[in-house]
């Protein structure tokens, strides 16, 4: 059993022990911490809703009650995506939100995903202030004089495809005139619902829905990985589709298969949307966002526009930043994850999905087609395991000196550019178990594979 507590929320798999798995003593003792923190900075509203995973309702009602006896009204947003909440929380005025749900994570795990009142992820500093709450048990709950109320919103999810449709760069119009036939798959979940309303919504007729009854019964793993995606890849070689979408069960993520079953690239999803946006953008000098461990396609297409390109350290809450303080036009991650900025700060899938049609619909090519003019990177993802006697920082320190003539970025752990071969590899360790992950980018599959392998071998000789 596993339960893991981060600056950000709590996840673990369901039942077991206390204090070894998320059971229910745990989601009622982080729910009161996150409630106690709310309350602290003048706070009375929290949004809450969550994927469909089957241990949901159950977690839900916990959170529910936990709440409601601290004082705190609760908004239920019921069955809804990870986007949705964060959507949500602005909109009615909330003080912070609360997403169940576990991303990609396999269907026997479950999480609190926590959200300040601008629907956006909880900072380091606050996160570190509510693990302290946490651990020092100081929860007061309310008398049954001052007990919280709970209202239930239905389908909420209706509210946020009609502000996706109403975005300004989403052209309803030349995505009808496309006729697309469109594949999805939504691992069983609240994707289900939300990305084939969105598609309808959108003027598409032919919608093949894969995976797509909110059961939470997960038909395959609900990373969207291509090993994961066989069977949709398996549906749009036919040529019945001219694409299909796969989102993970809380849609945040968005990857995309193109017309001959071959996976688009989860790291190429943002680089197409972001050509789009800077495409159409007039304005002064702006600029892009991905973390340390995503693709540079994203920064040649930037500087081919003309516009400044910045890479954060890995995470959300680290790229949302990086957008603010550099006023971003886009940004996201490379696991499939758009942020615009201009619509919310969080990875949507939805604006994402509408955006990419746009950009699809107009420039009249296939997906093949489209893929084919940007930038071919290949990444490689790896791991060392290493003794838990092993000093991984003083190794990290070794390798930094051994290419100290290469560009080095100390942001997140070590990235080596090697730029005149335009490739690079990050090196991060695990803050939880001595591991180091060795993310390695090159323009062909072999020598993304290579470069990774040789960084592997150096570490293995400093350790």
């Amino acid at each position: 059993m596993t339960l893991i507590k981060s600056i950000s929320g709590i996840r673990g798999t369901i039942g077991g022990k206390p204090g070894e798995s998320l059971t229910p003593v745990d989601v009622v003792k982080f729910t009161s911490a996150y409630g106690s923190w709310i309350k602290k900075s003048g706070g009375s509203k929290i949004i809450i809703g969550r994927d469909a995973r089957v241990s949901g309702k159950m977690v839900s009602d916990l959170v529910v009650a936990t709440l409601t006896a601290l004082g705190l009204d609760v908004i239920d947003l019921g069955l809804s995506t990870t986007p949705t909440v964060e959507f949500a929380v602005p909109r009615e005025f909330a003080d912070g939100g609360i997403i169940l749900t576990a991303s990609h994570n396999p269907g026997n795990w479950n999480a609190l995903k926590l959200l300040n009142a601008q629907g956006e992820f909880i900072s380091d500093a606050e996160g570190k202030a509510l693990l302290k709450i946490a651990e020092s048990g100081e929860f007061e709950f309310q008398t049954v004089e001052k007990l919280g109320k709970v209202s239930k919103r239905k389908n909420y999810i209706a509210a946020h495809i009609r502000a996706v449709l109403n975005y300004p760069l989403v052209d309803r119009e030349a995505i009808r005139n496309a006729g697309f036939r469109i594949a999805v798959d939504a691992v069983n979940s609240s994707g289900g619902i939300a990305v084939p309303e969105l598609l309808k919504a959108l003027g598409v007729k032919t919608i093949k829905k894969i995976n797509c009854k909110p059961t939470g019964l997960f038909a395959h793993n609900p990373e969207p990985l291509p090993d994961n995606l066989k069977k949709i890849c398996k549906k749009t070689v036919k040529g019945q589709y001219d694409l299909g979408i796969v989102v993970d069960p809380d849609v945040d993520r968005l990857v995309l298969i193109r017309e001959d079953g071959i996976p688009f690239g989860e790291e190429y999803t943002l680089v197409a949307v972001a050509d789009y946006m800077l495409s159409r953008y007039k304005g002064k000098k702006t600029a892009t966002v991905s973390n340390l461990s995503s693709t540079r396609a994203l920064r040649d297409l930037t500087t081919k526009y003309g516009h400044k390109y910045f890479a954060a350290a890995v995470g959300e809450v680290n790229v949302v930043l990086k957008m603010k303080s550099e006023k971003a036009l886009i940004g996201g991650e490379g696991n499939g994850g758009i942020i615009v900025p201009d619509f919310h700060y969080g990875r949507d899938a939805l604006i994402g999905i509408a955006l990419f049609l746009t950009h699809l619909a107009r420039s009249g090519k296939t997906m093949s087609r489209l893929r084919s003019g940007y930038p071919d990177y290949h990444i490689s993802k790896n791991k060392i395991e290493l003794s838990p006697k092993v000093d991984v920082d003083k190794i990290l320190a070794q390798i930094k000196s051994r290419y100290k003539k290469e560009k080095i970025d100390l942001t997140d752990g070590i990235r080596i550019d090697f730029e005149k071969k335009k490739e690079w590899v990050h090196l991060r360790k695990s803050n939880t178990e001595p591991i180091i992950r060795i993310i390695a980018e090159a323009p062909g599959e072999s020598r993304a594979r290579q470069l990774a392998e040789k960084i592997m071998a150096d570490i293995a000789a400093v350790s």
